[in-house]
């Protein structure tokens, strides 16, 4: 399945604007949606899973890495989307979920987890030794976060060889990434990017004809709040970094919200790899607050959810600040999307599936129009199933949709 990959990165580099989507999640709807419009297009896509999210102790998502490929596959089947266009990846795979640990002990568990990541079938591999363990600094350098990168490129080989490697990260400092005068986010320079790539090279060995992306900031970002927009007339002339390596690509991370022109722009500018995931979980949440809005207990939903996230804050409360309101609206609303880890608790399925339940009928234009974009009502006629999930599901496409750009070089 890397092959797909591989020649995708072949196109790029030869100067085509070309790139597939990674799309990171774990949302049921959010799948759904997601390997159905690759589907549609006749498209590949890449379905990741984080360090955080599945490992060989269940992560936040209670699955195993072989768990959650029977999952995606179980959904593609179920949408009837072809498998042999789905590839699966894993993001940051390292030491980060287990850093309060040692190094040893983390990196220990961190090679039980890639260990199980091959061998259940994903292929495009990210590894992210970047963040400090137990008593190291909270971001290492490139030559010790290239060396057990290698270690677990190792393990992985051991297993497979048909592994595509992406190496680099782009975790912002401590506080948030870092805003330039203007306001917008600096990008990686090339030299570091460059040097990041180096080190790998030396680190890797004979693997390092596996590295297929190196993970470096274009300049974009999101907040809880506000979307940090590529500059689209700025090139930081990062592909630069890779003249010495063809078979490599750029990774962009944090793509969310992003104008549709940044896509094409970015693989333009070197960017094959594109990731995309807070943004989908967020036209899940406005398709079903949408919906909320339209029943005859209005915001019933949005009030079940708001007792969820108060009852336990510990997805939220570190990552939003302000008062009252400020926190309420971002704990519904903001960017980062923080409630989307809320959605697989109990009390919060019996509420979306108490809201869906409550649309057994077809509701009329001049109530949908209220609450729903035309783009959104449109994809939606086109889609299988009851109103309200067709709805669900078109809110979601469309915002995935801008990734799946036509090549016009």
């Amino acid at each position: 399945m890397t092959e797909m990959l591989r020649d995708i990165i072949r196109h790029n580099r030869a100067g085509h604007a070309v790139a597939i989507p990674s799309v990171c999640s774990a949302h049921p709807d959010v799948l759904r949606a997601s390997l159905a419009l690759a589907q549609h297009l006749d498209r590949p896509i890449v379905i990741e899973a984080t360090s955080n999210q599945v490992n060989q102790d269940g992560g936040y998502t209670g699955m195993l890495p072989a768990d959650f490929i029977r999952y995606v596959n179980k959904l593609a089947d179920d949408t009837g989307v072809d498998r042999d266009r789905v590839i699966f990846g894993g993001d940051h795979l390292g030491p980060q979920a287990w850093r309060a640990m040692d190094a040893t002990c983390a990196m220990a568990k961190a090679e039980v987890m890639v260990r199980d990541y091959v061998a259940a079938g994903f292929g495009k591999i990210h590894l992210d030794c970047s963040e400090g363990c137990a008593d190291e600094p909270a971001q290492l350098g490139d030559d010790i976060t290239a060396l057990r990168s290698a270690c677990l490129a190792q393990i992985c080989c051991d297993s497979r060889d048909d592994i595509l490697f992406v190496v680099g990260t782009e975790v912002p400092p401590p506080g948030g990434a870092r805003i330039d005068a203007q306001g917008d986010i600096p990008p990686t320079s090339p030299d570091a990017a460059r040097k990041t790539l180096a080190a790998h090279d030396a680190a890797f060995g004979d693997m390092a004809s596996l590295i297929g992306g190196l993970v470096v900031q274009p300049g974009v970002e999101f907040s809880p709040t506000k979307v940090h927009h590529l500059p689209m007339d700025r090139d930081p002339h990062l592909a630069t970094a890779l003249t010495d390596h063809p078979h490599v690509c750029l990774e962009a991370h944090s793509t969310d919200y992003q104008n549709p022109a940044v896509y094409p722009r970015l693989a333009a500018l070197g960017f094959a790899f594109q990731k995309v995931g807070p943004a989908l979980t967020f036209a899940y949440r406005e398709a079903l607050y949408a919906l909320d809005q339209l029943r005859p207990s209005k915001g019933a939903l949005q009030a079940a959810m708001e007792a969820v996230m108060l009852d336990d804050p510990t997805y939220w409360q570190a990552h939003y600040a302000g008062d009252d309101a400020a926190l309420y609206a971002q704990r519904h609303f903001g960017l980062a999307d923080r409630i989307r880890y809320y959605w697989p608790q109990p009390k919060a399925q019996a509420a979306v599936q108490a809201l869906m339940a409550e649309f057994d009928t077809t509701l009329p234009d001049h109530l949908l129009i209220q609450q729903f974009d035309q783009a959104v009502l449109d994809r939606a006629e086109a889609l299988q199933g009851g109103q309200a999930q067709r709805l669900v599901h078109a809110q979601i496409a469309c915002a995935l949709a801008p990734y799946f750009f036509e090549d016009t070089a």
